[in-house]
């Protein structure tokens, strides 16, 4: 964790749609990062809110809100170097008891799961299974849904062999209601069906209606209607997309 004054962050003006991210600023003017590491989350640090973890290997680990106040940097889940965190969430502790968690991996899986299932623990836990990776896969989005809060699954298919940001790829939006919860650790359920020439999923989100997306340049992307069959193909897509993220 990177501690960051919310006063240096610069404030976009609300709009009716999603802002633009051009007016904002590059995150290596606020911290520091060695090589290697990259921003996840941005999370507030108030003594109420608990951190939720989601790595690469399918781990999860909910850390609990003593977060230290005097150091501008510390560690919250020892990684191995075979693994990385991929998301991170705040999440209070009475929330945990009326929220899922929902883990995305690369091969179009999608297992939804309590959020109480997974212990809080301190900073030196090294978290619990959150859910069965197939061969050569790996959880590349997390979210956190609340109970009563309509939610939307965003995933984008590729290939693994094309350089990064030359596929065209295909995008799917679906209602995670599609998706009922199952038990953690377990594989889930498909959430895309590859087209030909796609076999991997190279970007997904989940989080609460609606999910946004923009592209590289921080300028907002129109995602297509959202489908109700949760396994079935996407939509091909024309503008590069860098990045979606739901609300939390």
């Amino acid at each position: 964790v990177l501690r960051v004054s919310v006063i240096e962050i610069p404030s976009l003006p609300v709009t009716a749609a999603s802002p633009s991210l051009a007016a904002g600023a590059p995150i290596g003017a606020f911290v520091h990062t060695t090589g290697g590491e990259t921003i996840v989350g941005l999370l507030p640090l108030d003594g109420e809110h608990e951190l939720l973890l989601a790595t690469a290997t399918g781990r999860v680990k909910r850390v609990q809100a003593d977060h230290p106040r005097n150091k501008a940097e510390w560690t919250v889940m020892p990684i191995p170097e075979d693994d990385a965190v991929i998301g991170a969430r705040a999440m209070s502790e009475s929330e945990a008891e009326h929220a899922d968690l929902a883990l995305v991996t690369s091969d179009a899986q999608l297992l939804r799961f309590p959020a109480s299932s997974v212990r809080a623990q301190g900073r030196s836990g090294n978290g619990v299974t959150g859910i069965g990776l197939g061969a050569h896969a790996q959880v590349i989005a997390a979210g956190v849904v609340h109970t009563g809060v309509q939610a939307q699954v965003v995933t984008i298919a590729g290939s693994s062999t094309a350089l990064p940001g030359t596929e065209a790829g295909t995008i799917k939006v679906s209602d995670l209601s599609e998706f009922p919860a199952k038990g953690r650790g377990t594989r889930g359920m498909r959430c895309h069906k590859f087209r030909r020439g796609e076999d991997v999923l190279v970007l997904a989100a989940v989080g609460a209606t609606p999910v946004r997306a923009a592209s590289a340049s921080g300028v907002p992307v129109q995602l297509p209607e959202e489908i109700s069959k949760r396994d079935g193909t996407g939509s091909p897509g024309t503008v590069p997309i860098l990045g979606l993220a739901g609300r939390w």
